[in-house]
């Protein structure tokens, strides 16, 4: 589990931990910009960078068209060409828009000219779904990403995590995909004032247990926290891993939670074909599956589209009750 130490804290809302990790990077290195979508005029679609134009200017903090593919290879060129480039979607299913340079360019420019171009780009932006924005605004694409090597995926639950990660990432010298939630950014959590960084591809124990162990990333997460605050009240101890890093993933501390637990749940907020979840399932009973004392469970939005009703939206995306009843079925409860 992280811990502060004696570090004075601060309480930051998840988009002020972006703006701040952004903000601080830029201050640090000129080669680091950030372009997209109402970035400079508008302080951000989500105002993660609210106060950074005025800051650093117009040629650091640039405003874009709506033009994903045409921004999103502007970055790839600029990398190549020994900038930094941070690139904010203002929702990641934009991102299809631009995918072929994420995919075809930017993960695999590094294989392809023989180590002669690193791509220092950080592709950023909101994931999954928030409320009642319709099928097409609504999916996750983790797992998509995480299919491509050449990538690097970071989902981070929370403002500490978030603003350490992504500074990780913009320093780091290949492509991250940083993936954030419209329904974070007004989450408050505590920050050290001075300067850190968490490395990338490493696993947090956000909750010690015995019982069942708990893996999750993202805002979806927050549904096994209540469920393991009702589950405590019943005896049942759970541990609750958050994964922030999709790619690398950090086996080990999923592996070493199981040997503890002999037990194992998967929440994820994405359709459950090829998802992150069934990679674990294949990493665990490859490789710890002596120690399994049920079969693992894992918990999906619905295999449909996402719907835009509130009561079929309800239905579609994973809860805590949904927690429960996995915790309690690989019990045999």
């Amino acid at each position: 589990m992280h811990s502060f130490y004696d570090e004075d804290m601060k309480v930051l809302q998840f988009r002020e931990a972006i703006a701040e990790a952004m903000s601080e990077e830029m201050r640090r290195d000129e080669s680091v910009y950030l372009m997209g979508e109402e970035v400079a005029e508008y302080n951000g679609a989500y105002k993660a960078s609210k106060g950074m134009l005025d800051e650093f200017g117009a040629k650091r903090v640039i405003d874009t068209p709506i033009a994903e593919l045409g921004f999103s290879g502007i970055a790839v060129g600029s990398a190549m060409g020994g900038a930094r480039p941070i690139v904010e979607y203002m929702t990641f299913n934009f991102s299809l828009v631009g995918i072929d340079q994420i995919i075809n360019n930017a993960a695999k420019m590094r294989q392809m000219s023989g180590g002669q171009f690193n791509i220092p780009i950080v592709f950023r932006g909101p994931t999954g779904s928030a409320g009642q924005l319709g099928a097409t605004h609504s999916q996750s694409f983790e797992n998509w990403y995480a299919n491509t090597p050449g990538l690097k995926v970071i989902v981070p639950s929370n403002p500490y995590d978030a603003k350490g990660l992504l500074k990780a990432a913009i320093r780091d010298d290949d492509p991250v995909i940083f993936m954030e939630s419209e329904q974070m950014y007004g989450d408050k959590g505590e920050v050290p004032e001075g300067e850190y960084i968490l490395p990338i591809g490493v696993a947090d124990i956000k909750r010690e247990g015995t019982d069942v162990t708990v893996v999750s990333f993202g805002k979806i997460i927050k549904e096994a926290y209540k469920a393991a605050d009702e589950l405590e009240k019943e005896g049942i101890s759970v541990e609750i891993i958050d994964l922030r890093t999709i790619r690398p993933l950090d086996h080990e501390a999923i592996f070493n939670s199981v040997k503890k637990t002999n037990r194992l749940v998967i929440l994820e907020e994405a359709w459950p074909f090829a998802s992150v979840s069934s990679e674990i399932t294949f990493q665990v009973q490859e490789n710890v599956f002596d120690y399994l004392d049920a079969p693992i469970q894992r918990i999906t939005t619905a295999d449909t589209p996402a719907p835009f009703s509130p009561v079929l939206l309800e239905e579609w995306l994973p809860n805590k009750t949904d927690v429960i009843n996995a915790v309690k079925k690989v019990m045999y409860l």
